[in-house]
């Protein structure tokens, strides 16, 4: 019987911290989501404006608006083929959104208005699983390659525990994972030394809960209803939580030889700011025909991480039953800029159409690391310190691309008190075909890591529909929303050159019913 130990990975000596790009991914891009109207046409409103929704993607669109209005959206997600997993479900309540504007009139043909509205730009809510073979392959294997390959020596520490040493100090490049893997399942009790042990095949789910809160403040107007401008000041509040079990069945020369299973429960909390700009003109003076343009800085997060992670062994080898890995640290992340041109039109006050097109360079994000608190002669004041993770940076280059977002979306009122919606939206994949979640790199991202798998997820289709009805000052909009995205999933990036590394295709395809109770006054 092996003893029973608890594996404590402590970091406290060396402050420094960042992430890694496929977890700081996660906190990129957004949902289509919003008001009711708004997800209905795709969000092909950014031209079109006189809905709160587009306050973070062309401010300019509150600038439309010539009566105060108020509104909140709330509805249901469901993920479909998706099965219970850490007590979450795959249909769940989201309160989506709530906000107001208000419009004064400041001569006959020019307004100037104030909004502010919170919305769920992100909601985390999924389960993820996936399951497939291995040969010549396992996690554990990944580790040993990594000291076979020079880039870290194992050794004792003081405290009795196998570390990846560069020269003196312990390496970057050593994560938690690996850490759990040395000490508790590949150290053989009998001569001292660290062997690898391969696996036939592994399983893996996740729940992701959580989501990005944004809170926006606008200031907008127009100019004789042919020019109109808007500044929005953002804030964003991040609570991702998440809990993994990975499992692999192992196998030696006589066969199979037990099975190990890593747990690890994540959370990321912090915050982040960001401004956007943009303006919508009418070029023809006697014509509604209109265009758009908008810019949004980086969101400028400042981000707490913690994680709760463990090994149980139930196989033949190594030294302990269990090992355990827990940290938390703070970083920060750079998104990066987003651009957007929209055009709309409409036909007397029957028929709306709109079109837009956004553009982000994800592999231009950046993973900072955090230096700590550094003093200011001038000012006699102290502030917070960071550069560029740079070779996190060169992985996030490698593996994540440009992203390519199309809406288009349409309006129909056949009377003035009901209208029908129908919307598409299309997202590019912003990961590389062949990025993978490098742990090799000399970087905190990589020694923070208690996980190795990864996902690269491909095109995102989204296809929307909805109806309104109008009251009075009171308006009820419903919409429906189908979005669907394909990926790849890994356990733990390729290392060596066998025919089955455990690549399993996964998907994401979810459905969302929304409700927007509004009013103009």
């Amino acid at each position: 019987m092996k003893k029973i130990l608890l594996a404590a990975w402590v970091l406290a000596a060396m402050p420094a911290a960042a992430q890694d790009t496929y977890e700081s991914a996660r906190l990129m891009g957004s949902d289509l989501n919003g008001t009711a109207r708004y997800v209905g046409m795709g969000g092909a409103m950014d031209a079109l404006g006189a809905d709160i929704s587009t306050i973070s993607t062309n401010p300019a669109g509150i600038g439309v608006f010539r009566h105060s209005n108020i509104s909140a959206s709330l509805g249901f997600v469901s993920q479909a083929d998706a099965v219970k997993f850490d007590g979450l479900n795959k249909t769940n309540m989201s309160f989506d959104q709530i906000g107001f504007v208000y419009s004064s009139r400041i001569s006959p043909s020019s307004y100037l208005n104030v909004g502010f509205n919170y919305h769920k730009s992100r909601n985390f809510d999924q389960i993820l699983s996936a399951a497939n073979t291995l040969r010549g392959c396992s996690q554990n294997g990944l580790t040993y390659y990594k000291a076979e390959k020079g880039i870290y020596e194992f050794d004792e520490n003081n405290q009795g525990e196998i570390i990846g040493y560069e020269g003196n100090n312990r390496s970057w490049s050593y994560s938690e994972s690996d850490y759990m893997n040395a000490n508790a399942l590949m150290l053989d009790p009998n001569d001292g030394k660290i062997y690898t042990i391969d696996a036939r095949a592994y399983s893996f789910d996740r729940a992701h809960r959580g989501w990005i809160a944004d809170y926006d403040i606008n200031l907008s107007g127009n100019v004789n209803d042919r020019f109109y401008w808007g500044l929005t000041v953002g804030i964003k509040d991040v609570n991702y939580k998440g809990y993994s079990e990975y499992g692999e069945t192992l196998v030696d020369a006589a066969g199979d030889c037990g099975s190990v299973t890593v747990g690890d429960a994540r959370k990321i909390k912090g915050t982040g700011f960001d401004v956007k700009a943009g303006l919508i003109f009418l070029p023809i003076e006697e014509s509604p025909f209109r265009i758009g343009a908008s810019v949004a800085t980086p969101t400028f997060y400042d981000l707490t991480a913690s994680n709760d992670s463990y090994l149980y062994n139930n196989c033949d080898y190594g030294t302990w039953d269990e090992g355990r890995s827990s940290e938390s640290y703070d970083f920060k992340f750079y998104t990066p800029w987003k651009f957007g041109l929209s055009m709309g039109h409409t036909v007397g006050n029957m028929v709306a159409l709109g079109v837009g097109y956004e553009y982000s360079d994800w592999g231009a994000s950046k993973n900072r690391i955090n230096d700590g608190r550094r003093y200011d002669w001038w000012s006699d004041e102290y502030y917070d310190d960071s550069h560029t993770d740079k070779p996190m940076k060169e992985n996030t280059e490698r593996s994540l691309t440009g992203q390519h977002i199309l809406k288009a979306g349409m309006e129909i009122r056949p009377v003035p008190q009901f209208a029908l919606r129908l919307g598409y939206n299309y997202l590019s994949s912003p990961y590389e075909e062949r990025g993978f979640r490098d742990m090799t790199l000399d970087s905190p991202g990589v020694s923070y890591s208690s996980t190795t798998d990864y996902v690269n997820w491909k095109d995102t289709h989204r296809f929307t529909c909805g109806l309104g009805v109008k009251a009075g000052g009171m308006n009820i909009d419903l919409a429906y929303q189908y979005s669907a995205t394909n990926g790849d999933f890994h356990p733990f990036q390729p290392y060596v050159d066998v025919k089955t590394t455990g690549v399993k295709e996964v998907s994401n395809k979810r459905h969302q019913v929304l409700l927007t109770l509004g009013y103009t006054f």
